[in-house]
């Protein structure tokens, strides 16, 4: 069997479920499993009702329950020529009534607790599920029933083992050749029922992990785009298809900024060895990228991934010359503040690392202070040129340096991955920056 997840702008209205459809019966032969995102736009639309709801004003959260209520209607009208099959009516009127009453009960209290958050986001998906499984006529599988998660609310923490007990009880009976399956991405449930999220974008992690529990021999990943391309196209239009990826290419892009999948979709099918393929809803006979462990590019550069605004912080102090202990200390604030750091780069006397831009400064730098003196430089930008043969090829890194002419360089990090070379510059010199590398790419190619 195979996994085939859809994201938001693939089953956006009427019209681009119908494309879904031809694309799994396409697939009924291979036993697809059809994970779904949310309608386009419709997450951002559920989380703008809870705050609504939140602020206090009722009638300004309904105004958008019934504006996402009225999509989703019209949606199904289209799909059935206006003749809604009881069935689904009844199904699109329980999930809109269970809308209603959590944001009636966010206003109530004037709360908007994470738990309450992610029970009002997760209908996103089960409206969009309900309403392609009716018109499939496949069977319908709550998706909480399968991903079991962790309490933490908004960004739960799959368990893969429970899953892959879930799976085999819930969905592997249902699955076959000749029929299709369809549930929801990016929910979940903890062990006592309670629905979960996995973060924006875990649509992705959902289809990975479903796949690596059923055993799949793909994942599909469709979205608007050909596979994964050597740089956004956005900031450079000559970016080129990547026919193949390796795990560890894949897993660096998507940690850098690749917007094509979730970082965390990577690691389930790497367990479990199964290719995930990225493809073009609207292309099926289009190039795709096959992302896989068996893949060896051997490419001294495959692509160019962006990411910030990130904040440079370099720690300064004489103690640590000959001293032991220092960088123990440093990263303890770090990770007694909750800080995730991203690159570090060291000198004699001085540390250099990257944080969010996000991430709580004032008490960072509070501690930091105690020992030692602190630089700040903020709206930076990581920029990673990745690829197996990066570090392997001579004069690679100067020639990709000198690309880069008069952007100046603020930080250098390589050595610990031998696929990836990561620089730090000025935000608004990010694009540029991008552009004179990609250069180097398809010269070296």
């Amino acid at each position: 069997m195979i996994v085939m997840k859809f994201g938001g702008s693939s089953v956006a209205d009427a019209a681009c479920m119908r494309q879904v459809e031809t694309l799994v019966r396409a697939a009924l032969p291979e036993a697809p499993l059809v994970v779904l995102s949310a309608m386009g736009k419709t997450t951002n639309a559920l989380f703008q009702a809870a705050r609504t709801a939140e602020s206090g004003d009722l009638p300004g959260a309904l105004e958008v329950q019934r504006a996402i209520m009225t999509a989703h209607r019209r949606a199904a009208e289209e799909l059935f020529a206006g003749a809604v099959p009881e069935s689904l009516d009844t199904a699109l009127t329980e999930h809109f009534g269970e809308l209603e009453l959590l944001l009636r009960g966010v206003a109530l209290l004037r709360e908007l607790s994470p738990r309450s958050m992610d029970a009002i986001a997760s209908l996103g998906e089960r409206l969009s599920t309900r309403i392609f499984a009716e018109r499939l006529g496949a069977a319908w599988v709550d998706a909480r029933t399968v991903l079991r998660t962790d309490g933490a609310f908004g960004e739960a923490t799959p368990d893969p083992a429970a899953i892959r007990g879930l799976a085999v009880r819930h969905l592997a009976p249902q699955l076959g050749a000749g029929r299709a399956v369809v549930t929801q991405g990016y929910i979940g449930a903890t062990e006592d029922g309670l629905t979960t999220t996995l973060g924006r974008g875990g649509s992705d992690y959902s289809a990975a992990l479903f796949g690596a529990a059923l055993g799949a021999t793909e994942v599909q990943i469709w979205t608007d785009v050909e596979g994964v391309l050597t740089c956004d196209p956005r900031i450079v239009p000559e970016a080129l298809p990547i026919p193949e990826l390796s795990f560890a290419e894949a897993a660096e892009l998507a940690a850098f900024g690749a917007k094509v999948l979730h970082p965390a979709t990577i690691q389930p099918a790497v367990e479990a060895r199964i290719p995930v393929t990225v493809r073009h809803t609207l292309k099926p006979q289009g190039r795709f990228t096959t992302i896989s462990a068996e893949v060896r590019t051997g490419r001294p550069i495959t692509a160019l991934a962006s990411r910030g605004p990130v904040t440079v912080l370099t720690v300064s102090s004489s103690r640590m010359l000959a001293q032991s202990g220092f960088l123990a200390r440093l990263f303890e604030v770090f990770g007694r503040r909750g800080v995730s750091v991203d690159l570090v780069a060291t000198a004699e006397v001085s540390v250099s690392l990257t944080v969010e831009a996000d991430v709580p400064l004032k008490p960072l730098l509070q501690d930091l202070s105690a020992f030692a003196t602190v630089e700040v430089s903020e709206d930076r930008a990581i920029i990673a040129a990745v690829g197996e043969r990066l570090k392997s090829t001579p004069g690679l890194g100067a020639r990709l340096l000198s690309a880069l002419g008069g952007i100046n360089v603020e930080m250098i990090s390589m050595g610990a991955n031998e696929i990836n070379l990561s620089l730090v510059v000025r935000r608004d010199q990010a694009d540029e920056a991008l552009r004179r590398l990609h250069r180097v790419l398809t010269e070296a190619a």
